[in-house]
């Protein structure tokens, strides 16, 4: 039997949003694992806010929401309330109530930037890379980086007013970078990975990943330059918390440099290096032969690859092909919280008690 198009509109559910979600569903992890990390930074928080005054958003939810646009690539976050508005999964996940009224989005990039200011990615990076225990490996890591478009054109380069006096090139040399910045983004550098690419206003993204499951244990954002990416591994290096004596670190060909290397070794890390074919005489490899010949070499180089599903999942999935927001800060911030998104993506596949 044909059944009636009724359209005749209920005035109550008697349904809440907890028992519409599906109990397998896959943000029903994501918020369990979320929720025990936010609960971690409550006294961050609170720091941050003053005691008096009207209520603003909660960070939390917040935060809660800017994961949302990062898992289900959101453009936008005018699209986002838009989203938050009738989207019954996007309403639970926040925690907002179905009868809540949705911020305005101006109200919302305010709040964003207060925990800009307070460097809260970095810190929720941190705390959900907690969240993994013993699934990490302590022994077993990988580092690379990959260009990010910048929120700006060529055409908005223009000479600077006032140039120093001597460039960043060797021997003082002035380069592009010293006499020419972008009026809408002035920290973005152009920049080219490959003789045969174009220059483009970007900056580096660069991650430290563990081999075991491929977690993303450090992250960071530099500007363009020929030698950002081994400073920046130096550095995330530098804060790791290491509890192995004896740590390996994989990378391609392009950190095979001798200044590098050595500052692995000063840092008690085995190189395991992409090295140049050996009839190459223009770039040099600076292995010792134990490195070369070390067991977990090949291995190293195996896992090493599988760096760049993280930036593949990073730039398509969470929309950072070309930023959308202006300065190093804040295309740090934006890049952290994407690759605890990602985190919290494979953690609740991992841990057990996330079901």
């Amino acid at each position: 039997m044909r059944g009636e198009d009724v359209q005749q509109h209920a005035m109550y559910s008697y349904l809440s949003p907890e028992e519409r979600v599906p109990a397998n569903h896959p943000l029903r992890a994501i918020r369990q694992i979320t929720d025990r990390v936010l609960k971690g930074l409550s006294r961050l928080f609170a720091r941050m806010y003053a005691r008096l005054g009207r209520p603003s958003i909660p960070p939390e939810k917040l935060l809660r929401a800017l994961l949302l646009q990062i898992l289900y690539t959101i453009r936008s976050e005018r699209m986002l309330m838009e989203q938050l508005n009738y989207n019954l999964l996007f309403r639970w996940f926040v925690g907002l109530n179905m009868d809540e009224e949705v911020w305005d989005v101006t109200v919302f990039t305010k709040n964003r930037e207060r925990l800009l200011r307070g460097e809260i990615a970095q810190k929720f990076l941190q705390a959900v890379i907690g969240q993994a225990g013993e699934l990490l490996s302590d022994e077993h890591f990988t580092v690379d980086g990959t260009l990010l478009e910048a929120w700006a054109s060529r055409r908005s380069f223009e000479k600077k007013p006032e140039p120093p006096e001597r460039g960043t090139g060797a021997r003082g040399r002035k380069l592009l970078r010293d006499t020419h910045a972008s009026r809408t983004d002035p920290e973005a550098r152009l920049f080219r990975r490959s003789q045969a690419g174009q220059a483009r206003p970007s900056y580096l993204g660069h991650v430290l990943t563990e081999n075991r499951y491929g977690l993303v244990v450090a992250a960071c954002v530099t500007q363009s330059g020929t030698r950002a990416e081994r400073e920046a591994a130096l550095g995330m290096l530098d804060q790791l918390q290491r509890r192995a004596r004896r740590i390996t670190l994989g990378a391609d060909k392009g950190y095979q440099e001798e200044q590098f290397i050595a500052g692995l070794r000063a840092r008690g890390v085995v190189p395991h290096v992409a090295e140049y074919a050996v009839e190459s005489r223009q770039w040099p490899n600076w292995l010792r032969a134990e490195e070369r010949n070390d067991p977990g070499f090949a291995r190293s180089q195996q896992r090493r690859k599988r760096v760049e599903q993280v930036f593949g999942w990073l730039k398509h999935a969470a929309g950072l092909r070309q930023v959308k927001l202006r300065g190093r800060r804040r295309v740090e911030w934006m890049f952290q919280l994407a690759v605890a998104a990602l985190n919290l993506r494979r953690l609740q596949r991992l841990l057990p008690t996330a079901v």
